[in-house]
């Protein structure tokens, strides 16, 4: 579920950093400054998260990557219905763009693509998910304020490296080249990345907040990245408790020995196709025959003399 979120300069690995660029007219007083200085450690923190490193390294399953899509439209729906609700409040109002920032509908497309028409009833809010989303409702409806923090925190993530995770999947996933299934990643109604994220921060330090209420956006900020990083845990655990088969999507082939139920044919088996046998046994033994042996073995000379004659 990851996008990039905000954190401190430059450095390696730092994939998930967006303040690319200095702002000479910016205040350390400035909001942005103070949610870039005071959420620096929670920054790396998340980074460094299991789940974030197998992804950038291109170790993302499908189903756990569908997973992360659910936790995202769980999250993104909340936080969207709650700026909805505090688009005309003094206090958020500035930060309000729904034509360009809103995911909830790209997120709805990406689950049809992986789910199918009928995604609504395969899909459910995680424990950790959950939790996330009680917290951006509770702030929403009462206190509008902290809901910079989170807004600030996801999307300014999702233009920046967010842009490297979208190759990423659609590299690891061999998702369509037209960018379905990663449309959470595709912002159609933002032409230059780097100046609007510059336009949203100009509008966030211009909110008149004092600087208790600055203090408690960035203590809000960093406990968003504490549900972030719950969340990547707890996708984390699911991967390790996933099988092979359900990480890919489909069943390993089957290579003639051991477990039976690890052959794709066990499927037919298991609905009720009685005598189809498998395949990969029957090749096995047959192979063992004698007389089987005998003609594979003159095949292969022919082959050999044919070869032999071919490179004189």
């Amino acid at each position: 579920m990851p996008s990039a979120m905000e954190g401190s300069e430059g450095g390696e690995g730092e994939i998930l950093s967006y303040e690319e660029t200095e702002d000479d007219n910016v205040s350390p007083t400035d909001l942005s400054e103070l949610l870039k200085e005071g959420t620096k450690e929670s920054h790396d923190r998340a980074e460094n998260t299991q789940f974030v490193k197998e992804f950038l390294k291109g170790r993302i399953k499908k189903e756990l990557f569908k997973r992360a899509t659910v936790a995202l439209y769980f999250t993104y729906s909340a936080l969207e219905e709650e700026m909805d609700r505090n688009k005309d409040n003094p206090v958020f109002a500035p930060l309000y763009f729904p034509l360009e920032l809103h995911r909830r509908e790209a997120l709805v497309k990406d689950l049809k693509y992986f789910y199918g028409e009928g995604w609504k009833e395969k899909i459910q809010c995680s424990e950790a998910t959950q939790h996330y989303v009680d917290r951006i409702h509770h702030v929403g409806q009462h206190e509008p304020e902290l809901l910079v923090a989170h807004a600030y925190t996801r999307y300014m993530g999702d233009l920046s490296g967010g842009q490297v995770l979208k190759k990423v999947a659609q590299r690891a996933l061999k998702l369509p080249s037209t960018e379905e299934g990663i449309q959470f990643y595709v912002f159609d109604n933002v032409s230059n990345a780097q100046q609007f994220k510059q336009l949203y921060r100009a509008r966030m330090n211009a909110l008149d907040l004092d600087k208790n209420t600055k203090e408690r956006i960035v203590e809000e900020a960093n406990r968003a990245f504490r549900f972030n990083m719950q969340v990547f845990d707890e996708l984390d655990e699911i991967g390790r408790s996933l099988t092979e088969e359900a990480q890919d999507g489909g069943l390993p082939a089957h290579d003639g020995k051991g477990d039976l139920r690890k052959c794709p044919y066990y499927a037919d088996k298991l609905a009720g196709k009685a005598g189809a046998g498998c395949p990969c046994h029957a090749a096995m033994a047959l192979a063992k025959q004698p007389l089987v042996q005998l003609i594979l073995a003159a095949c292969v000379a022919v082959a050999a003399g044919a070869a032999a004659w071919y490179s004189m």
